[in-house]
Protein backbone atom coordinates (compact mmCIF):
# COMPACT_ATOMS: atom_id res chain seq x y z
CA UNK A 1 0.00 0.00 0.00
CA UNK A 2 2.88 2.38 0.32
CA UNK A 3 3.47 2.43 -3.27
CA UNK A 4 0.02 3.57 -4.43
CA UNK A 5 0.10 6.30 -1.84
CA UNK A 6 3.48 7.40 -3.03
CA UNK A 7 2.20 7.29 -6.55
CA UNK A 8 -0.86 9.29 -5.57
CA UNK A 9 1.38 11.85 -3.84
CA UNK A 10 3.56 12.01 -6.90
CA UNK A 11 0.54 12.55 -9.18
CA UNK A 12 -0.88 15.08 -6.80
CA UNK A 13 2.42 17.00 -6.69
CA UNK A 14 2.72 16.70 -10.42
CA UNK A 15 -0.88 17.96 -10.90
CA UNK A 16 -0.21 20.87 -8.53
CA UNK A 17 2.97 21.74 -10.45
CA UNK A 18 1.08 21.59 -13.77
CA UNK A 19 -1.75 23.71 -12.35
CA UNK A 20 0.76 26.21 -11.01
CA UNK A 21 2.55 26.32 -14.39
CA UNK A 22 -0.81 26.80 -16.14
CA UNK A 23 -1.73 29.65 -13.76
CA UNK A 24 1.64 31.29 -14.38
CA UNK A 25 1.21 30.82 -18.14
CA UNK A 26 -2.29 32.31 -17.89
CA UNK A 27 -0.92 35.28 -15.92
CA UNK A 28 1.89 35.72 -18.47
CA UNK A 29 -0.66 35.48 -21.30
CA UNK A 30 -2.89 38.10 -19.61
CA UNK A 31 0.14 40.35 -19.05
CA UNK A 32 1.11 39.93 -22.72
CA UNK A 33 -2.49 40.75 -23.81
CA UNK A 34 -2.51 43.81 -21.54
CA UNK A 35 0.82 44.98 -22.99
CA UNK A 36 -0.40 44.33 -26.53
CA UNK A 37 -3.56 46.35 -25.79
CA UNK A 38 -1.38 49.21 -24.42
CA UNK A 39 0.81 49.11 -27.51
CA UNK A 40 -2.21 49.05 -29.83
CA UNK A 41 -3.75 51.95 -27.90
CA UNK A 42 -0.51 53.94 -28.23
CA UNK A 43 -0.34 53.16 -31.94
CA UNK A 44 -3.93 54.36 -32.41
CA UNK A 45 -3.13 57.57 -30.54
CA UNK A 46 0.04 57.99 -32.64
CA UNK A 47 -1.97 57.52 -35.83
CA UNK A 48 -4.35 60.24 -34.64
CA UNK A 49 -1.49 62.53 -33.68
CA UNK A 50 0.25 61.91 -37.00
CA UNK A 51 -2.98 62.72 -38.82
CA UNK A 52 -3.37 65.94 -36.82
CA UNK A 53 0.28 66.84 -37.53
CA UNK A 54 -0.26 66.17 -41.23
CA UNK A 55 -3.40 68.36 -41.26
CA UNK A 56 -1.58 71.13 -39.40
CA UNK A 57 1.39 70.91 -41.77
CA UNK A 58 -0.90 71.05 -44.81
CA UNK A 59 -2.76 74.08 -43.41
CA UNK A 60 0.52 75.84 -42.61
CA UNK A 61 1.86 75.04 -46.09
CA UNK A 62 -1.31 76.44 -47.68
CA UNK A 63 -1.09 79.58 -45.50
CA UNK A 64 2.60 80.00 -46.39
CA UNK A 65 1.81 79.57 -50.08
CA UNK A 66 -0.90 82.23 -49.80
CA UNK A 67 1.47 84.57 -47.94
CA UNK A 68 4.15 84.10 -50.61
CA UNK A 69 1.58 84.68 -53.36
CA UNK A 70 0.43 87.89 -51.66
CA UNK A 71 4.04 89.05 -51.24
CA UNK A 72 4.73 88.38 -54.94
CA UNK A 73 1.58 90.32 -55.91
CA UNK A 74 2.61 93.27 -53.72
CA UNK A 75 6.15 93.25 -55.09
CA UNK A 76 4.77 93.16 -58.64
CA UNK A 77 2.49 96.11 -57.84
CA UNK A 78 5.44 98.07 -56.44
CA UNK A 79 7.56 97.32 -59.51
CA UNK A 80 4.78 98.44 -61.86
CA UNK A 81 4.17 101.60 -59.81
CA UNK A 82 7.90 102.39 -59.82
CA UNK A 83 8.10 101.85 -63.56
CA UNK A 84 5.08 104.10 -64.11
CA UNK A 85 6.70 106.83 -62.00
CA UNK A 86 9.93 106.53 -63.96
CA UNK A 87 8.02 106.72 -67.25
CA UNK A 88 6.07 109.79 -66.07
CA UNK A 89 9.27 111.44 -64.87
CA UNK A 90 11.06 110.70 -68.16
CA UNK A 91 8.08 112.04 -70.13
CA UNK A 92 8.04 115.23 -68.03
CA UNK A 93 11.78 115.72 -68.55
CA UNK A 94 11.37 115.10 -72.28
CA UNK A 95 8.57 117.71 -72.44
CA UNK A 96 10.79 120.24 -70.62
CA UNK A 97 13.66 119.53 -73.01
CA UNK A 98 11.33 119.81 -76.00
CA UNK A 99 9.91 123.10 -74.71
CA UNK A 100 13.44 124.48 -74.17
CA UNK A 101 14.48 123.30 -77.63
CA UNK A 102 11.40 124.89 -79.21
CA UNK A 103 12.12 128.16 -77.37
CA UNK A 104 15.73 128.10 -78.58
CA UNK A 105 14.53 127.49 -82.12
CA UNK A 106 12.02 130.35 -81.87
CA UNK A 107 14.66 132.74 -80.54
CA UNK A 108 17.07 131.66 -83.28
CA UNK A 109 14.43 132.19 -85.96
CA UNK A 110 13.50 135.58 -84.53
CA UNK A 111 17.14 136.62 -84.51
CA UNK A 112 17.51 135.60 -88.15
CA UNK A 113 14.37 137.48 -89.16
CA UNK A 114 15.07 140.67 -87.23
CA UNK A 115 18.20 142.37 -88.45
CA UNK A 116 18.91 145.56 -86.50
CA UNK A 117 21.84 147.65 -87.68
CA UNK A 118 23.14 150.74 -85.94
CA UNK A 119 20.96 153.15 -87.93
CA UNK A 120 17.80 151.15 -87.27
CA UNK A 121 18.73 150.89 -83.60
CA UNK A 122 19.09 154.70 -83.34
CA UNK A 123 15.80 155.24 -85.15
CA UNK A 124 14.03 152.88 -82.73
CA UNK A 125 15.50 154.69 -79.74
CA UNK A 126 14.47 158.15 -81.13
CA UNK A 127 10.99 156.87 -81.87
CA UNK A 128 10.67 155.43 -78.37
CA UNK A 129 11.97 158.62 -76.78
CA UNK A 130 9.51 160.61 -78.88
CA UNK A 131 6.66 158.44 -77.66
CA UNK A 132 7.80 158.94 -74.08
CA UNK A 133 7.95 162.71 -74.61
CA UNK A 134 4.47 162.79 -76.14
CA UNK A 135 2.91 160.75 -73.39
CA UNK A 136 4.73 162.84 -70.78
CA UNK A 137 3.45 166.14 -72.18
CA UNK A 138 -0.06 164.74 -72.51
CA UNK A 139 -0.07 163.74 -68.87
CA UNK A 140 1.26 167.20 -67.88
CA UNK A 141 -1.50 168.92 -69.93
CA UNK A 142 -4.12 166.69 -68.34
CA UNK A 143 -2.81 167.54 -64.88
CA UNK A 144 -3.04 171.29 -65.64
CA UNK A 145 -6.64 170.96 -66.81
CA UNK A 146 -7.52 169.11 -63.63
CA UNK A 147 -6.19 171.97 -61.49
CA UNK A 148 -8.31 174.61 -63.22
Amino acid sequence: MGQPQALAGLFSARTAAIQKAMQEAQKASEEARRRLADIESRLMRLDGEIGMMRDTAEKEAAAEEERIHAAVQEESRKIVAGAQQEIASAAKAARRELTAYAADLAVGLAQKQIRVDAATDQALVRNFAGQLGTSSSESTDAARKDRH
